[in-house]
């Protein structure tokens, strides 16, 4: 595959005058201030909510025995049932009336997970929000364009003030509306974008049906997430926007959008805050922690969370820490490439949807709309691929692409799989986080277990 064309716009330069004093600390220093902050989340959960006194004290742990970083490894791990379980307000560590703001996760697979915030932890959101749009090149003056959805979901009102903090004049567009997110992005010329990727690529789809050049537009930077995304997606999206794509991670029981950012400067991961979480990388199936630089579950802990303290919380998430480069103090973890609650086991063999996304990339002849449906039309589970073709290409010219396609996922993944090159548009096209896998066996296991 030919590389795609380096970005034609760039962010200006950064003073680095403008940064937090914590992201300027080494290692050690963030270190040490890691071991103050984490003593004291463990004190204020296990005083301040039930719920983790009743798992500590049947674990035989207490807050005391942290006496280095390395011993919350004691401590056990939490997770959506933990939450589930104290619905709605369990798990607050604080009276109600130091609350400002409550959300919740969508509940799609399960009831809803309740978070909430006082007024620092909203100044404190706020102000990393600020760094990973900082870091990912936006500046303080630029107009943002903000798609993420508006509501009970983080990802808008998450990047809206974080957008705000830094000094950024923000339209609150909200997901859906596409030909309106058109209209606006042509009138009012914003500098940066904040979406899903795949709803991103969805606007320039209509651009281009509108006759717009996606390139001509003033977007000079694009920060997504809300969805895992791989590198060839990220060059799918500058070679048709021309613009930096970076990453940003966050999910809303931790905090939201905000917890990692990507450095336009070196897009090579995105580096996580560590003065207000912990991270760590754990095996999803015996949950013993794994050295930096393996690949695994990503478990946080907050630090300075007040309303809702999260310990050791597994977020499902699988990539692998680094060491810092542009932030140096800070770790980085590599682009999420699937979650251990998203993974299809196909007679033995693991696949993600990144992964497939990846192998369609590398054929020209195909786009990043594709769909995995799973099947059992005999005794067998089948599991199928459907893509569509870029537009420049008709199914029938792209159908040789689709072969490759199932060839290069049986030999470089090693599971069978059908390929269909369908229709252009005739996938469904996501307005927020993308749907990639449809489970339509008459009694489905699992999700994501063939």
């Amino acid at each position: 595959m030919n590389p795609m064309p380096a970005p034609v716009k760039s962010p200006s330069p950064l003073d680095t005058n403008q940064l937090d004093p914590e992201e300027r600390m080494g290692r050690e220093q963030i270190r040490s201030l890691q071991l103050g902050r984490l003593q004291w989340s463990l004190h204020h959960a296990y005083d301040n909510v039930k719920a983790y006194r009743d798992l500590y004290d049947a674990a035989g742990v207490h807050p005391n025995d942290l006496r280095e970083l390395e011993d919350i490894k004691y401590f056990p791990y939490t997770d959506k049932q933990f939450l589930r379980a104290n619905y709605p307000f369990g798990t607050l560590a604080v009276p109600m009336d130091q609350v400002r703001r409550i959300h919740a996760s969508s509940g799609t697979t399960g009831q809803p997970t309740v978070v909430a915030y006082t007024q620092e932890d909203l100044d404190v959101w706020g102000s990393l929000v600020a760094r990973c749009f900082r870091i990912s090149g936006i500046r303080a003056g630029d107009i943002v364009h903000n798609a993420y959805g508006y509501g009970l979901f983080t990802g808008g009102l998450g990047a809206h003030y974080g957008a705000e903090k830094l000094g950024c004049s923000v339209i609150p567009m909200s997901g859906g509306q596409t030909d309106k997110q058109v209209q606006i992005i042509q009138d009012f010329k914003p500098a940066a974008i904040l979406a899903t990727p795949t709803y991103l690529l969805t606007i320039g789809d209509a651009m281009k049906r509108q006759g717009i050049d996606p390139r001509k537009t003033s977007l000079r930077t694009a920060v997504l997430g809300a969805e895992p995304w791989s590198e060839q997606m990220r060059g799918e999206i500058e070679d048709l926007f021309g613009i930096s794509a970076c990453d940003i991670y966050g999910l809303s029981e931790v905090l939201g959008p905000g917890v990692a950012g990507e450095s336009a400067e070196a897009q090579d991961g995105s580096h996580i805050w560590e003065d207000v979480f912990l991270p760590e990388i754990i095996d999803p199936n015996s949950g013993s922690v794994l050295e930096d630089g393996e690949s695994g579950e990503l478990v946080f802990t907050s630090l300075a969370k007040q309303a809702l303290p999260i310990i050791r919380y597994r977020t499902r998430d699988l990539t692998r820490l680094l060491p810092g480069s542009v932030r140096p103090g800070h770790r980085r973890m590599e682009r999420i490439f699937g979650r251990s609650d998203d993974m299809i086991i196909l007679r033995g063999v693991n696949l993600f949807p990144s992964q497939v996304e990846e192998l369609a990339l590398e054929q020209p002849e195909l786009g990043p709309q594709f769909i995995l449906e799973i099947t059992r039309p005999g005794r067998m589970d089948e599991l199928t691929v459907k893509v569509e073709p870029r537009p420049q290409f008709s199914v029938a010219e792209a159908r040789d692409a689709g072969l490759r396609l199932q060839r290069d996922i049986k030999v470089r993944i090693g599971s069978t799989a059908n390929v269909m090159v369908v229709e252009h548009n005739s996938l469904p096209r996501s307005e927020g986080k993308a749907k990639r896998i449809y489970d339509l066996r008459p009694e489905a296991p699992v999700h994501g277990t063939v």
